[in-house]
């Protein structure tokens, strides 16, 4: 019986082996993951039933993210200073087991766009990346993009300037977005959000990055909550809300906690607000930063890319019916 146990459990220890956090090739670059629009990667081809493309994920219209800052679960929802915040987790859904990947912030926006840290540990402006990332999928996939970044001066502008800080717009560091004149033209500053939100112009993939303050970097809790307040009703109210999903994620807590083989980056708040979840649902499932990848992933059948092909992250399929 025990010889028997011990070859059951064999597989199991083989997969899990096979992830890592560590980047593939060396020197912040990283060959070509094989993704295609309607395929998993190779190295993902017989998936463990946590990242199963057949997972319960609706199509989405739109698809939003919205980064926070620097904050801990326990600091943000429940907390006095963020009711607008906790209203929206009790009246759609959160994840109490939500973890960054790492310290400090960059890498962590890094995993999200890339699925990797690619070894960076600090918030250099110049690491950029050559390596493939969601933009590439999502173009392969036929759905437009666009990053909006408040107080960002120009579109695809490179630096940091006032309340805008480049560490906190991933895009900027990947050479095939950067470099590549169309693409970069899309990360644009967040004042052309409403426009594009009034002519019924956005994009199937929405990427938002708050200023220094309203992310809760530099300012209270209570300014980024306010500052939400003031925001998100205009996605609610407006006709692209129907079908779509908008992720509310922090990029890092300030502990080491973690889970999920790849994240120790501190536990961190994560809402689910669409009108396809399930309401009031509070997910007990541990989850990162790749979950959320192969979450977008799976909703639009992209494949899947270094971490979020690994067996040990889970896709998000329980908030939805």
């Amino acid at each position: 019986m025990l010889r028997i146990l011990r070859l059951a459990a064999l597989p199991i220890l083989m997969m899990l082996a096979s992830c890592s956090s560590a980047p593939i090739g060396t020197s912040g670059t990283t060959p070509a993951p094989t993704f295609s629009p309607t395929g998993l990667t190779a190295s993902n081809a017989t998936p463990s039933a946590t990242n199963a493309p057949g997972a319960a994920i609706p199509n989405f219209t739109h698809i939003f993210v919205i980064l926070m800052e620097n904050e801990e679960y326990s600091n943000v929802v429940g907390s006095g200073e963020a009711p607008y915040i906790t209203g929206l987790a009790h009246q759609y859904a959160q994840a109490l087991n939500f973890y960054g990947t790492s310290h400090p912030s960059l890498p962590n926006y890094l995993e999200l766009l890339g699925g990797n840290t690619f070894s960076i540990t600090s918030d250099c402006s110049s690491c950029f990346v050559n390596a493939t990332n969601l933009v590439d999928q999502l173009e392969a996939g036929h759905k437009t993009w666009k990053a909006y970044m408040e107080d960002m001066p120009t579109p695809c502008y490179v630096g940091s300037s006032g309340d805008y800080a480049q560490r906190h717009n991933p895009f900027i560091y990947f050479d095939n977005i950067r470099n590549n004149a169309s693409r970069c033209a899309n990360i644009v500053p967040l004042t052309q959000f409403s426009h594009d939100l009034t002519a019924s112009t956005l994009p199937d993939f929405i990427w938002i990055t708050p200023n220094l303050c309203h992310d809760m970097h530099d300012c209270s809790v209570s300014t980024g909550d306010a500052w939400l307040k003031g925001f998100l009703p205009k996605i609610f109210q407006s006709s692209a809300w129907a079908s779509s999903a908008l992720f509310l994620v922090w990029d890092e807590g300030n502990t080491g906690a973690g889970c999920c083989q790849l994240a120790h980056g501190g536990h961190i708040p994560m809402l689910v607000i669409s009108p396809l979840g399930k309401p009031g649902y509070t997910s007990r499932v541990n989850y990162d930063h790749a979950s959320l990848l192969l979450t977008i992933e799976t909703a639009w059948n992209l494949g899947t890319m270094r971490d979020s092909s690994c067996a040990c992250t889970a896709v998000m399929s329980d908030f939805f019916a």
